[in-house]
């Protein structure tokens, strides 16, 4: 589900929440205080939030999500380009509340969301960046820059340099490991052995499609193989 910002009442209970989660986490706590500073009451909020805290949780990533733009990204390099939204989608949240997220979604009842909510914003970027792969690589750039975000965001909260600048120098290191595997991934394919060796299981991988929201195929798989 994608952060509709036109949910008032979800988003108000987001902003309400936000003084609160840096001292009680993404708890009870922070979804009761949340309410009573909102002025809603207790079966709007609920009725809004099944979940409490956790749908805030999610609502705040989300909206970090919807916030990627690339109108200021200018003539640079794709690569730098990629670097330049993941930087953005870092910089605009808190880091103390990015924490208390982790911590939530790092409970093994919450892992799968938050696996889900870290693939969302790669995809997001990658959407944003104008991608149009509809094969396995739709499938492999998303699940590459989904570990660069999660490596990177993890660097950022514990980073005490000026302006974060060893994050960012960090992440400019991932972006080009990316770009290393990519161009020895085109070079054996260039390559006559190294072709036909994996000609069974690039024929494997060109039966692989998007899912259907992507505009690939069935809607009711992860992922879906002609027949």
């Amino acid at each position: 589900m994608a952060h509709d910002p036109t949910d008032p009442i979800r988003e108000k209970l987001l902003q309400a929440s936000l003084s609160h989660v840096a001292f009680d986490g993404w708890s009870p706590a922070t979804f009761d205080a949340a309410v009573q500073d909102s002025g809603l009451s207790a079966e709007v909020a609920h009725a809004a939030c099944p979940r409490g805290a956790v749908d805030l949780a999610a609502a705040y990533h989300r909206r970090g999500d919807a916030a990627i733009d690339v109108k200021a990204l200018g003539d640079l390099r794709y690569s730098e380009k990629v670097a330049a939204l993941v930087r953005q989608r870092i910089e605009a949240t808190d880091r103390e509340i990015v924490r208390r997220g982790m911590t939530l979604f790092a409970l093994p009842h919450h892992a799968p969301e938050g696996a889900r909510l870290i693939w969302d914003t790669a995809d997001a970027i990658w959407n944003a960046l104008g991608d149009t792969s509809r094969d396995a690589n739709w499938y492999s750039k998303r699940a590459i820059l989904s570990g660069v975000f999660s490596a990177t965001v993890l660097y950022w909260l514990g980073d005490q340099s000026d302006d974060q600048a060893d994050t960012w120098a960090f992440l400019d290191r991932r972006i080009e490991d990316v770009m290393r595997f990519e161009k020895t991934k085109a070079k054996l394919n260039e390559n006559k052995l190294a072709s036909a060796l994996l000609a069974v299981p690039n024929a494997f991988l060109s039966r692989v499609k998007a899912p259907a929201s992507a505009g690939g195929g069935r809607d009711d798989l992860p992922g879906w193989r002609a027949q």
